[in-house]
């Protein structure tokens, strides 16, 4: 079960171990996501079908599905199903809609008028997870604000399955998201496809979506050696539980193992102020981790995760957010005073009933997150990620006179001519 460590005995050295989620030191994955990006420029969809053989086992005759094959698959699923799924959508994009909002226009000085208009990107690339457990809510997370965002053309990339094609899940997000295709491409090359573009698969210019370690790494590269752009690094999952004397450990256990389950990369944090809560945990976990369908993945994915005991609440949040977790939980009867808290992290569960799967799936907010130490400096995908915001401005001849003299002053004084002649030669023609 999980390793347990006392906060007040954590050396600075051991603090940094437990911190650290570096999951390639030997830059191995690096080399063979190098390697895999290289191909598929040479090769494009013939280095793609060879991928999919040796990684998907399939041999493809097609890299892509159409409208037909997509509305065949989604009337596989039964009615109570596509409820769900429409429920989620409904839910995402209620909550992604407000986020789109116009700017007021600010008079600096009378006569200087500013402002910022948002535009779409124009092409996005979205990679939708397809090993250990098929996401058809990334899906939904996605292309729901590239939707609302308005992008002309919105490329989706997921793994085949083993028949070559798509599940009916995945198919009925597609037409829930009027989109009509869906390339059969996995991993560091699906990414290394979007970026370059090959025979079948538009380059696009910005990529989208979780991954394992490869297809992280792929995205990381690609944005250092093209003009194309990544949402953030979102790679293996991971869960901080903030868990007090009021917690119940039944549920904190089954939070922990929600994450767990994703894979043996994922991680599984537990910081309480109670040793005994720590126990009970514990002792829950091994309980529920028996009757899990995938509990020989999620129990490597523990024996990589710890516990962390605090003297107080206070300790816990520190820990927190020097860790700066994907997804934090706080379960505690008293939450509402550790909002101001939280300093760093992808997104917040609060109180007892709140379990991170209500994000991962249908209340509403996003669950493509960063990851890795990552919410120190990077926020969730949003509609905001899917948008460009331009600004743009108007100066009068009021503006001139108000401005101009500022601006050949600091012209001068910084011995650019030129810029002050722009603004000298409109003076003298009023």
């Amino acid at each position: 079960m999980l390793n347990t460590y006392i906060y007040a005995d954590l050396t600075p050295e051991k603090m940094a171990d437990l911190l650290d989620r570096n999951t390639d030191p030997n830059h191995a994955i690096q080399d063979t996501v190098l390697s895999i990006i290289e191909d598929v420029q040479q090769h494009g969809d013939a280095a793609l079908k060879s991928y999919a053989k040796q990684f998907d086992k399939v041999e493809l005759e097609k890299l892509y599905l159409d409208s037909d094959d997509i509305d065949n698959l989604a009337m596989t699923i039964s009615r109570d199903q596509m409820r769900a799924l429409e429920i989620a959508f409904q839910n995402i994009h209620k909550f992604h809609q407000t986020q789109l909002k116009r700017e007021r226009t600010v008079e600096t000085m009378p006569g200087v008028k500013c402002w910022r208009e948002v535009r779409p990107i124009e092409k996005v690339g979205l990679y939708i997870p397809g090993g250990s457990a098929v996401l058809p809510s990334t899906l939904l997370m996605l292309g729901v604000p590239a939707r609302i965002a308005g992008c002309k053309e919105i490329v989706v990339c997921s793994p085949p399955q083993n028949n070559g094609k798509i599940n009916g899940f995945v198919a009925y997000c597609l037409k829930l998201l009027k989109i009509d295709k869906i390339y059969l491409v996995g991993g560091a090359q699906a990414v290394a496809a979007m970026a370059f573009g090959t025979q079948s698969i538009p380059k696009v210019n910005k990529i989208f979506g979780p991954g394992n370690q490869f297809v992280t790494k792929a995205k990381g590269i690609i944005q250092g050696m093209t003009d194309v752009s990544i949402d953030m690094p979102a790679g293996p999952s991971e869960v901080l539980v903030i868990a007090d004397e009021t917690a119940n450990p039944a549920y904190v256990a089954a939070d922990l193992l929600a994450q767990a389950e994703h894979g043996i990369d994922s991680q599984a944090v537990l910081v309480t102020t109670s040793s005994q809560l720590a126990d009970q945990v514990n002792q829950e976990l091994k309980a529920q981790l028996d009757v899990l369908p995938r509990k020989e993945l999620a129990a490597k994915a523990i024996e990589n995760s710890y516990t962390v005991v605090t003297d107080n609440i206070q300790e816990a949040m520190d820990f927190s957010n020097r860790y700066a977790p994907e997804h934090l939980i706080i379960e505690s009867d008293d939450w509402k005073p550790l909002i101001n808290k939280v300093q760093n992290a992808g997104s917040v569960f609060l109180g007892h009933l709140t379990p991170e799967s209500a994000g991962d799936y249908a209340s509403g907010t996003n669950h493509t997150l960063p990851t890795s130490g990552y919410a120190r400096s990077y926020s969730g995908v949003s509609v905001d990620s899917f948008v460009k915001k331009i600004t743009f401005q108007h100066i009068t001849e009021q503006g001139l006179d108000q401005i101009g003299s500022t601006i050949e002053i600091l012209a001068e004084l910084e011995g650019l001519q030129a810029h002050k002649n722009a603004v000298s030669i409109r003076k003298k023609k009023q």
